[in-house]
């Protein structure tokens, strides 16, 4: 399996996701410029935390223009899986990938600390090594992680199964304590925590190299059927 890792300027947690892959996981990795149009030689995109183009007019606003972002809509229409976290879950919304926008957190300030999370839907091609209503913990560093999204929005996300992980202590103010979600295809998945910071005990846990790991397990079973 080969991973693109997306690098814009400002990302800052693009070696995290490399390493996450290739030590962690032990598949192969790229990282990827963001002026790179060709992505065809890859089973799934990563798009990283940080603070692309400097959160410039919004979080991920600019970074949407990037060259890369065309190859990854393109990506997405075909089906094959396609990751945003934090910064890169900010970069989804604002491409129009994933629907709502994230805000400034409800207390204006900057939250980096480890988080504990339920796993709402696990029949994804990033959560099935889950299992329902599992509760897990991943690191959160944000500080516009506030998911917002219309009451007609957040009542097509719950009929469509589209809330992948919520917040037991929502610590940012998101909406129905969303952490993460799908578009309807469930092929693209836009969540703030990092999965890559929690894939080594040594990091201060591993509940996050799951999510890597059903990725795997998902382009298997597609590539047999």
């Amino acid at each position: 399996m080969r991973f693109a890792v997306i690098s814009f300027p400002g990302s800052n947690c693009d070696r995290d996701l490399y390493y996450a892959i290739v030590d962690s996981l032990g598949e192969q990795a790229d990282l990827i410029s963001y002026t790179s149009t060709d992505l065809s030689k890859y089973d799934t995109i990563l798009i990283p935390g940080g603070f692309s183009y400097g959160d410039y007019l919004r979080s991920g606003a600019i970074a949407k223009f990037a060259p890369a972002m065309k190859s990854v809509k393109a990506f997405a229409a075909s089906g094959r899986p396609v990751i945003g976290i934090c910064n890169g879950f900010q970069i989804l919304t604002e491409a129009g990938l994933l629907p709502g926008t994230l805000q400034h957190n409800t207390n204006i300030s900057f939250i980096s600390e480890w988080e504990p999370l339920e796993v709402v839907n696990n029949k994804t091609p990033f959560t099935n090594q889950y299992q329902v209503n599992q509760k897990i913990k991943l690191p959160i560093a944000h500080g516009d992680g506030n998911y917002y999204c219309d009451d007609d929005t957040l009542k097509s996300l719950k009929q469509n199964h589209q809330i992948v992980f919520k917040y037991r202590n929502n610590p940012n103010g998101s909406v129905d304590d969303i952490a993460g979600i799908v578009n309807r295809k469930g092929n693209v998945l836009g969540m703030m925590p990092h999965p890559e910071r929690a894939t080594e005990k040594i990091l201060g846990g591993q509940d996050g190299l799951t999510l890597f790991q059903s990725i795997l397990n998902s382009i298997k079973v597609r590539s047999l059927s």
